[in-house]
Order: structure tokens, then C-alpha cells, then sequence
């Protein structure tokens, strides 16, 4: 086994006088099959292509693109694992400090929008040469997209690329069959019947049983007419039931072919048997390697898709929706090589992927019939016909549990808890608790609020109380002190200052102080986005409310936060603009004390009245406490409710009987 060659002198050391491809990655070159550029350079390898990698071209030199000369059948380009866009800025646009996927997290060595700008680079030098766009990048952005950066409409990055061809999806059997009919002697502009890619045309004539969408000036200057056409788009996800789709453009037209079939389990267990180096180049190592290999070096990946479709994830257009899985000897086979790395410490890091308690289809008809067009199979419940067993999954982590240098086994790429309550027993959240998790087991429940929730397409906020009151009856019945670790989102749409401060008493009332949370990102092809976008719900078209002021954004953010002092003066502005005065105080139920000198409607007791403000400042209003330790969540048994006068609806409802 060999790393495939970044440089002219390695490919001349292998005895090619060309590559039949030359790949163009935004990232370090990592020869591990979480890396998306690794698996696609592997596949055309064991299809019998001579493959070579360009990794982070300089993009202002012509020059850089030529390492290997001309390739014998053309160029394939990734922005790498990441949106070159949000792997360069935060949700506020802020350019990040540090880049994972760069040797030495060195910054600023891939362009903005990097697929285009690497494709414009290669049409300079070669104008005739096939190019083949895939990835993340390119995926998410195949039709007319809202992209927040510019604020703007833009076109499908197909004509932007000025590419041939674009793969969206997982793209293992499209890059094979490309391959197959480049090496043909076929056209590129003629490899328009391949499933999971789009191609442009001039006519339409030959495109068979095609939907036609809004022509993109309409999209680009109505947001009805966007919304409109997103969720027709959203509604052609499903490899089974999808249509193909035409985008008109002026003279020309963009046409993507219904997505690629799900990958079987042998096809499956074929990609992660290939001979993947599972580090990155050692020409890295002077820089201090690439940190982005570190969580996923040790972790297995058992399967793709999500039929859990979360409206602010792009899973659904990318790997879609049905669940492809990996063999147990698969992955047994992959545990036995990390227990031969010298770094290996005995322990896997996870065992999972986009959902790690999925590992088969969400119920039988899916695999014949696809997913469903109009209905979720677990929002705004979960679906009669939904098959929730954890059987296969619990098998998996006991076998790997015995594999011998295994120590332990975590589970960390996330569950649906809302799934494992849909079970028949509780065997799942038993052996999770007692083998999977250390210390703190995170979750996703994202927000408190009801309403903010069926925007996301996430279940009711008492359906994760109630995992997360079974979480602790076992953890207690095996004597384990273990907690929960929410993941949590601001500004989402539909959230406006008074479903934040819903979530902010949720927080105070159980004694959370809440490390991980994220300001909504408004990244290409979520429905979240359209949302964003249009002020609009696609899938009824009714109105949303969307927080864009970023004043707005801020004070959600800091009432999730609220117990640090730095965002004192943005959670007194919150309470006071959303009519709360009663949360500033010294009652048990305030967020904040006053501090001296600030004007207050509200007195001591947090009730309105006095105005007397406090020689303190900062600190949370129940007698001092600071709650428990960073990131940590108590008991829900345990935490203090609200009083009466206070307390919303949704803790009411969750108040145990005696």
C-alpha cells in the first residue's frame, strides 16, 4: 500500500507518464475513508484509473494546476470535506482563527468558493479538458441556491465551474461509470443518463420524463417562487421516487438526474476494504499533521443516510434519507487494523455516522417504495409503520466490545433519542449508559420551545424530558454518575426573543450551563434555510418570523448563555425589549441580578416596583449558585422548578405527580 501521488517526482517514481485523472482537493490529502476526496480517488483505483492529487493549489498561480501536466482523461475537483464558505467563516462571517483540514491549521490556503475557483483556474490552462465537480460544495449548490455570504440568489455552480459534470451525493457508482464512458471515448457533454449528476444542455429534446422548475430569474427575484421551487427540489431527493428535474437558464439548461441508488452492504463494505494509508501524507508531519484526522482516526463509520431529516441539515439532499450499513465483519475487520496502529490506546471513539442508532431502513417499504414524499418518519411523531430496533446496533457494539485491545467504545456521532424511545424495551439505553458513553452522553434537543421545535422538524421538547429521565433511572439503578450534554441552537427560525427566553428559564430552572451552543447557519439546501431566506415555511408556505438583525442573533445567543457575565448587559436588553422585567431580580426565578447604576423597572424580589438596583452584578439570582460544572446538566428530578407565577407551560406540564 502507497499514499496515490501529490507530486510530479512520485507519480514518475510509480512509472506514469500521465495520471488518466488529476484530482483538485481544498484540503491536506488524507487517505482515509472519512475523507470524502480519499474514497472517490480509491474506487477509481480499484476500477483499474492512475489517479493524482492536487492538494490546496496556490489559486493565484496558473502554474500550480499543472503538477502532472494533462491529464488523459480530465480533472476532478472537491472543495474537500467542508463548504470552503463555512469552513473559512462563522455564522457571523467572521474569518475562523484555524482550518483543520490544513497541515498546521494554517489558514487561508484554499480560496472562497473554492470548487469555481479551482475549475476557472484549469479552464485557463486547459479550455478543452472534461472536468468532473463533486463534494459538499458542489453538492448543495447543483440548482439555484440562496447563499448567505452575498445575501444573494445564485446560480447553480455547474455553469459558475464552468464544468462538465457535477456528482452530487455519495458519488462511488457515478465517478466509476463516468470513468468507464470518459475512457470510452465518449464526450463529456454526452454522459447525461448517470444517476446522482447534472449536466447542462442547450436543448431539450433528448431529456426524458423531466419536471420543469421555475427558470432561474423568476427564483433569483421572487421568494415565493424560490420557496416554491426549493421544496420540489426537496421532494426529489428519494433514489426511488425522484424525478428528474430541469432548471431553466436563459438559452441553457441545468438537468439533474434523480439521485443514485443506495449503496448495497457488500458494495458498501467494498469501499471501506479498500487500501485507505488512514493518515494523512507524511510530507505533513514537519507541520504538525492535520488535526482533522484526530476524532475520526479511531471511529468507525457503520452507516449513511438519515431518515431523521432535521429541516437545518443538508442530509437529506446529500446522502438522502434511506439507511445503507455496513456488515459486522466489515466493520470488525476495520477495529482489528486500528488495534495495529502504534497510536492506538484501546479505545474507539465512536461507532455511528450522520445517526449512529441507525443501521437499516426506517421501515420495510422503503427499500422497494423509497421514503415517503409528504410524510417524516419521525416528525411530528413517529410513523406506525416506522421499525424501531436496535437489535442489529446492540449486536455491533457487543462484538467490537470483545475484539481483543478494545478497551472501550463510545458512541459520540449522536442518537435519535426520540427513536430509542419508539423501542420496545430499554436494553438500548442500558448498554449505552453502562459501555458507551463517559461521563456525558450529548444530545441534540436544540431548543424548549414547542414552536421552534416543528420548525426545525424536531420532536416535542417532552420527548427528550422523557429520555432524559430514563437516562437517569438507569444511571442511578447502575450506581454511575453520568449527564447529559445538550446541543443547542439561537436564532433558528420561528425563535424570536420570547421562545430564547423560554429556553433561557428551561436552563435556569434546571441548573444547566450549556457549553455547546450555535447561533442558526444558514448553509445551501436545508429547508431551515429557505426559510431564512424566503420568511417562509416551503412545505406550507405559511410565514415565518426569522431573527436577522444581528443585534437580535446576539441577544438570543447570550440568554442561552446567560449565567456568564460578559453577556450580562445583552440579557438585561433582551428581558427589558421582550416585556420580562420580572427575570431581573433576586427571586429565585431570575436570570440576572441589577447591578449599580443600571435603571430597572424591576425591584430586589425580581417583581416590578422598587427600582432599587444591586451593588452586584452579573452573578445568577438563586442564592448564588453557579450551578454545576461547565458543559455538566443535573438531574431534572433535582433541578428547582420555577414558581407558580412564572412557570411556562412546558414545565408545567412535565411537574411529576406525587
Amino acid at each position: 500500500m502507497a499514499f496515490l501521488p501529490i507530486q510530479r517526482r512520485e507519480m514518475e517514481r510509480l512509472g506514469w507518464d500521465a495520471p488518466d485523472f488529476v484530482y483538485v482537493i481544498g484540503d491536506a490529502y488524507v487517505d482515509h475513508p472519512s475523507f470524502g476526496p480519499a474514497i472517490i480517488s480509491r474506487v477509481l483505483e480499484s476500477h483499474g484509473y492512475r489517479v493524482a492529487i492536487i492538494s490546496q493549489p496556490d489559486w493565484k498561480q496558473d502554474d500550480s494546476i499543472a503538477v502532472f501536466g494533462r491529464p488523459k482523461l480530465g480533472f476532478l475537483v472537491s472543495s474537500g470535506n467542508m463548504d470552503s464558505m463555512v469552513n473559512h467563516y462563522t455564522v457571523a462571517k467572521k474569518r475562523r482563527s484555524a482550518d483543520a483540514y490544513t497541515p498546521g491549521g494554517e489558514i487561508g490556503k484554499r480560496p472562497d468558493r473554492a470548487v469555481t475557483v479551482y475549475c476557472n483556474l484549469i479552464r485557463k490552462t486547459y479550455k478543452d479538458v472534461p472536468i468532473v465537480i463533486g463534494g459538499i460544495e458542489a453538492s448543495l449548490r447543483r440548482m439555484a441556491h440562496y447563499d448567505y455570504w452575498s445575501d444573494s440568489v445564485r446560480r447553480s455552480v455547474l455553469l459558475d465551474s464552468q464544468a462538465d459534470l457535477l456528482i452530487y451525493g455519495m458519488g462511488e457508482n457515478a465517478i466509476a461509470e463516468i470513468a468507464d464512458a470518459l475512457a470510452a471515448g465518449q464526450p463529456a457533454s454526452d454522459i447525461t443518463e448517470v444517476r446522482g449528476t447534472v449536466y447542462r444542455t442547450r436543448e431539450l429534446e433528448s431529456v426524458a420524463e423531466y419536471e420543469l422548475l421555475p427558470e432561474y430569474e423568476a427564483v433569483k427575484t421572487d421568494r415565493k417562487t424560490y420557496a416554491e421551487s426549493f421544496y420540489r427540489q426537496y421532494q426529489n431527493t428519494d433514489p426511488v421516487t425522484a424525478k428528474r428535474l430541469v432548471e431553466p437558464y436563459g438559452r441553457e439548461y441545468v438537468v439533474q438526474n434523480p439521485p443514485s441508488l443506495p449503496l448495497t452492504q457488500a458494495q458498501m463494505d467494498a469501499v471501506y476494504a479498500l487500501p485507505y494509508m488512514r493518515t494523512y501524507h507524511p510530507s505533513y508531519a514537519e507541520k504538525g499533521g492535520v488535526s482533522a484526522i484526530s476524532e475520526v482516526k479511531f471511529s468507525l463509520t457503520s452507516c449513511r443516510g438519515c431518515f431523521g431529516a432535521c429541516n437545518f441539515c443538508a442530509l437529506t439532499f446529500h446522502q438522502g434519507r434511506i439507511i445503507q450499513s455496513r456488515s459486522h465483519e466489515s466493520l470488525l475487520r476495520e477495529a482489528e487494523l486500528m488495534t495495529a496502529d502504534p497510536d492506538f490506546k484501546g479505545y474507539i471513539h465512536d461507532v455511528g455516522g450522520p445517526t449512529a442508532n441507525f443501521r437499516k431502513p426506517a421501515c420495510k417499504k422503503q427499500l422497494e417504495n423509497g421514503a415517503c414524499r409528504n410524510r417524516q418518519c419521525l416528525f411530528p411523531r413517529p410513523c406506525p409503520n416506522l421499525d424501531a430496533d436496535h437489535s442489529d446496533y446492540l449486536a455491533l457494539l457487543r462484538k467490537l466490545r470483545k475484539v481483543p485491545g478494545v478497551k472501550k467504545v463510545f458512541v459520540r456521532s449522536g442518537i435519535r433519542f426520540d427513536y430509542v424511545l419508539a423501542g420496545k424495551n430499554e436494553v438500548f439505553t442500558k448498554e449505552l449508559c453502562e459501555y458507551h458513553v463517559s461521563g456525558q452522553l450529548k444530545l441534540a434537543p436544540e431548543h424548549v420551545s414547542d414552536q421552534v421545535l416543528r420548525y426545525m422538524g424536531k420532536p416535542k421538547n417532552d420527548v427528550y424530558l422523557r429520555f432524559v429521565e430514563q437516562y437517569e433511572q438507569i444511571n442511578k439503578r447502575l450506581h454511575m454518575k453520568q449527564f447529559v450534554e445538550p446541543y443547542l441552537m439561537s436564532s433558528h427560525p420561528g425563535s424570536g426573543l420570547p421562545e430564547a427566553i423560554e429556553l433561557a428559564q428551561y436552563l435556569h430552572a434546571h441548573h444547566m450551563s450549556p457549553e455547546q451552543v450555535q447561533d442558526f447557519y444558514p448553509t445551501p439546501s436545508t429547508i431551515s434555510t429557505c426559510m431564512y431566506y424566503t420568511g417562509l415555511d416551503p412545505r406550507t408556505m405559511e410565514p415565518v418570523y426569522v431573527a436577522k438583525n444581528p443585534h437580535e442573533k446576539a441577544m438570543q445567543r447570550a440568554l442561552i448563555q446567560y449565567r456568564d457575565p460578559k453577556n450580562w448587559a445583552l440579557v438585561r436588553e433582551a428581558l427589558l425589549k421582550a416585556g420580562r422585567e420580572d427575570l431581573i431580580g433576586f427571586g429565585p426565578d431570575c436570570l440576572i441580578r441589577p447591578r449599580a447604576g443600571a435603571v430597572n423597572k424591576a425591584g430586589p424580589t425580581g417583581k416590578p416596583g422598587s427600582g432599587k438596583p444591586a451593588a452586584h452584578g452579573g452573578k445568577p439570582a438563586h442564592g448564588g449558585h453557579h450551578g454545576p460544572a461547565k458543559g455538566r446538566t443535573t438531574s431534572r428530578k433535582s433541578a428547582a422548578p420555577p414558581k407558580k407565577d412564572v412557570q411556562p407551560a412546558y414545565l408545567k406540564s412535565q411537574k411529576k405527580k406525587k
